[in-house]
């Protein structure tokens, strides 16, 4: 399980959040001040810490900088009401992962929460993988390829698990696409695996062990969107105190997923236009175009088609980068997949929980499949997690019916 630290002086603002994120499946722990959280630092291990920025006593910047100072890299968020630019770039100078502005919009902090973990995950496991390596040829490309390359071999991580009709077709499209670099798009509700998709495109593909880099449109303010994706000069802004690679640099030679794409901003999105025409960019404050070879891959919620009605989503972009789309189907859509998509989960929670998988019983996995699933995969997986902590030796109807139906309460 997920274990988050809330750091924030305002009680009321720490319980929320860990309420929200309680019931999303993570463990969350609270801390009022810096002192605290880095005393809670020191004697348990967290995968992501959200932090206000004017948290009482170090600061949010000071609480990061003393993790950073005890080996405690840590994924950071930092939380603040402040407006404007400056904030947000200060943090991410730092050392943050992302900055997410009060009030809190759930769904990009939930999608912050993950980009971080997944992140994290991937770079310890280059860390191990790169520890007899000589350090010279530790190069920065070699460190960001690394981690795709694991992938492929394993695939675990990125397993889109399922045998039904609609599942099937998404498969048999990835097999064929992956080996070309046609740019695609991806559609579908929220928690159906669109990244699940994107990673396959990637590892099925012969870029396979070149970097894969994923920006989640959402989880980024719109003022940041363009330094992130293009990087900067230094000088270019207030707090640019160093230059900068984006992520079209950072994966050049591989691809560049674009997670909830139509949350982009109208003047990005031209700029990325321009590097899909051209391939290449150019970074904030300068003038010299960089040439860039990537495959970019993209994925929404939303219909991009109403976007463009709405003047919201340029239709030349979406022409670009729809030269094929793949609609990654609702939990709904492919019922006769749960039992598969469960005992996926309870074997996989239960590994990363160090115990023996339970079994489940036929009339539980009926009752699942008679459920419906709003969150979709993301969802199902939740509850999984929740039967396994809370049902005995095996998973029953009763669980499911006291347990898993608590979900939509």
């Amino acid at each position: 399980m997920t274990n988050v630290l809330v750091v924030d002086g305002e009680r009321s603002i720490r319980n929320t959040l860990k309420e929200r994120l309680e019931y999303e499946g993570y463990r969350v722990e609270t801390a009022e001040t810096g002192t605290e959280a880095a005393d809670k630092t020191s004697r348990s291990k967290f995968d992501v810490v959200l932090c206000d920025m004017a948290v009482p006593e170090t600061g949010a910047i000071g609480l990061l900088n003393v993790l950073n100072e005890n080996g405690k890299f840590t994924p950071f968020i930092m939380l603040s009401a402040l407006k404007g630019l400056d904030p947000a770039i200060d943090s991410i100078r730092h050392g943050a992962f992302d900055y997410i502005p009060k009030p809190i919009d759930l769904n990009k902090l939930l999608g912050s929460i993950r980009s971080a973990v997944e992140g994290n995950s991937q770079n310890r496991a280059t860390i191990e993988k790169t520890a007899s390596d000589s350090p010279r040829t530790r190069t920065a490309d070699t460190v960001s390829a690394r981690p795709a390359a694991r992938r492929k071999s394993s695939g675990g991580a990125c397993e889109i698990v399922g045998e039904s009709k609609s599942i099937s077709h998404v498969k048999n499209l990835i097999a064929k696409i992956a080996p070309s670099d046609a740019r695609v798009l991806i559609t579908g509700s929220n928690g159906t695996g669109k990244e699940l998709v994107a990673h396959q495109l990637h590892m099925q593909s012969a870029r396979a062990d070149r970097p894969f880099v994923e920006v989640n449109c959402a989880a980024i303010p719109s003022e940041l969107i363009e330094s992130e994706l293009f990087g900067h000069e230094k000088g270019a802004f207030t707090s640019a105190i160093k230059q900068r690679k984006g992520k079209f640099e950072q994966a050049d030679g591989g691809t560049l997923f674009l997670d909830e794409i139509g949350d982009m901003s109208l003047s990005a999105q031209a700029k990325v236009l321009r590097a899909l025409q051209e391939n290449r960019i150019s970074r904030v404050g300068s003038d010299k175009d960089i040439d860039v070879n990537v495959r970019v891959v993209a994925a929404t919620n939303k219909d991009l088609k109403k976007e463009i009605a709405a003047g919201n989503f340029r239709e030349d972009l979406y022409h670009r980068l729809s030269v094929i789309v793949v609609r990654v189907p609702s939990l709904s859509e492919r019922l006769e997949d749960i039992p598969l998509l469960a005992r996926h989960f309870i074997e996989k929670i239960s590994a990363e929980y160090g115990q023996k998988p339970k079994p489940i019983d036929e009339a539980a996995l009926a009752e699942l499949g008679r459920m419906e699933w709003s969150g979709n995969v993301r969802e199902f997986r939740n509850v999984i997690e929740r039967l396994i902590i809370l049902s005995g030796k095996s998973i029953t109807l009763d669980d499911v019916e006291t347990y898993a139906v608590a979900a939509a309460l």
